[in-house]
């Protein structure tokens, strides 16, 4: 068999964006992912059809041996597979890249590697320092702090580190801090010389500590900041003071529970993420077909009869145009059909088909839509409304009272996910949750029902409730919930813009320097 071909890939230091336009590539084609410790696990989206394996190693707690991945990559490409191993930071810097690809050229097995950002070049950026400049130093040295201090001897000339090099950058250091800090004031750095100590780099997660070479290791047990952390020495470090972007973001740090659909959490997190929020995707519904389509079939093979689609969400939109095209039809069969969409978003949706709305309310809900047909000009006669298994009946039931034949089928099921994500559940039991996003009535009956009564409003308590309009929150108050944050518009945008205002208006949490 012809072997396959072995990526290694430098996933970056965390934020899952920091990725390279290749190394995405590569995950797309990807049969297997290795991945460790440090490359974020949200990268595993753009492998969707690939196995995947943890392999990942910290200090004390190695997961497999390096031996042992070396012969696992090997193995997999023997079997003909593409194999993407995903490394964080840049697999050739303090990333043992080089052994694996020592080993997979040994065996005659064909690879390539895809440089990643290392952590000591986005940490420091993320924390607004900059590892040159010209009014400082324009000198630089990347170096691992991880020597064993029982051998008695190290690989690092101190002398010529200590005064030869403008900005030192110490990866895996935490352990041997106390080393560090005292061999490089001892071989001539001053004490008075700044330090950064930056844990999970450009993560929401991201803590900095600012200090100076000689009370470094007195505050760092002072706060207890602990690895995985970068380690910056030198002058540069003062300009943090001017230069600090990205923990001065709206929702930095502040985790955000997010309870949509699988498939949709991801467009509303990136949008939180893109704030500072530390996301955790908890989807407490899944969007599945129906079980039987008769009464969609039968609506579908008479659609030009209608005077009026209504469409009033994304996922009705997806579904509608899904079930269409598996009858072997596409949007002409609407013929003089007028569409109504509910929402920019679902309008968005539908222009995507090819079609251009002939009517969006303002108001982004049911009633909204009733209010809207009973101003036309000509009242509808014939309704085709494809909607989900729980929806409301405020629109057949609006419409009905208005003269018109609404036919109304199931296009959708909102089901209820077997459980929750172990991540999700561990950050409420951990509160490490600030707020929960509810976009729909049945992401609040979903997820109280997951949580059980006992747990539902004990983990919730302290969580700030943000609903998408008026019928989520009174959902949430129904099951007990007091909700804090309800947006004038019914839109995700709106509902980010709403978190942010609240938070920005609420007293600020404490954090490192």
């Amino acid at each position: 068999m012809k072997p396959g071909i072995v990526y290694l890939i430098g996933a970056g230091p965390g934020d899952p964006g920091l990725i390279t336009v290749k190394g995405r590539d590569c995950l797309h084609r990807a049969d297997a992912v290795v991945y460790d410790y440090l490359a974020n696990p949200l990268l595993l989206r753009e492998a969707p059809r690939a196995e995947a394996i943890f392999v990942g190693k910290s200090r004390g707690n190695h997961h497999r041996p390096q031996e042992e991945i070396n012969r696992l990559l090997v193995e997999l490409a023997s079997q003909g597979k593409v194999v993407a191993r995903l490394k964080g930071g840049d697999p050739f810097i303090f990333g043992r890249g080089g052994e694996e690809a020592q080993a997979l050229h040994q065996a005659g097995i064909p690879f390539e590697v895809v440089p990643g950002v290392t952590a000591g070049f986005a940490a420091a950026a993320y924390a607004g320092i900059p590892l040159t400049h010209r009014d400082y130093t324009t000198s630089l040295a990347l170096l691992t702090g991880h020597e064993d201090p029982d051998k008695g001897f190290s690989r690092l000339d101190w002398a010529k580190l200590a005064t030869g090099v403008g900005t030192l950058v110490f990866y895996m250091g935490m352990a041997n801090l106390e080393i560090i800090a005292g061999q490089l004031q001892a071989h001539g750095r001053p004490a008075t010389t700044p330090v950064a100590v930056i844990r999970w780099g450009t993560t929401a997660e991201q803590e900095t500590l600012i200090a100076t070479l000689g009370d470094v290791v007195a505050r760092v047990r002072e706060t207890g900041i602990k690895p995985p952390a970068i380690i910056v020495v030198g002058e540069v470090v003062k300009l943090r003071q001017q230069l600090r972007w990205f923990d001065r973001k709206p929702l930095f740090g502040r985790g955000v529970l997010v309870t949509r659909a699988g498939d949709q959490a991801g467009e509303f997190g990136d949008m939180l993420g893109a704030l500072g929020a530390r996301v955790y995707e908890c989807p407490t519904i899944r969007l599945d077909p129906p079980a039987e389509h008769g009464d969609l079939d039968a609506a579908l093979s008479q659609l030009a009869g209608f005077d009026w689609l209504v469409l009033s969400s994304v996922n009705a939109v997806h579904f509608f145009f899904a079930r269409l095209a598996g009858l072997g039809r596409d949007a002409r069969a609407l013929g003089y059909c007028r569409v109504c969409a509910v929402g920019p978003k679902t309008a968005a949706a539908i222009r995507g088909y090819g079609i251009v709305p002939d009517l969006v309310p303002e108001d982004y809900k049911a009633e909204g839509v009733v209010a809207a047909m009973a101003g036309l000009s000509v009242a509808p006669r014939r309704v085709l409304f494809p909607r989900a298994d729980k929806a409301r009946e405020v629109i057949p039931q609006g419409l009905s009272a208005l003269g018109a034949e609404v036919v109304a089928p199931v296009a959708y099921c909102n089901v209820l996910p077997p459980d929750l994500p172990a991540e999700a559940l561990a950050a409420l039991e951990a509160g490490k949750v600030a707020c929960v996003t509810f976009t729909a009535s049945s992401t609040v009956e979903n997820l109280a029902a997951l949580l059980g009564p006992e747990r539902f409003p004990r983990l919730l308590q302290n969580v700030v409730v943000a609903a998408i309009g008026p019928i989520t929150s009174a959902t949430c108050r129904k099951l007990g919930l007091e909700v804090a944050i309800e947006p004038e518009e019914y839109t995700l945008t709106a509902l980010a813009d709403a978190i942010v205002a609240w938070f920005a208006a609420a007293p600020q949490e404490p954090s490192c320097p």
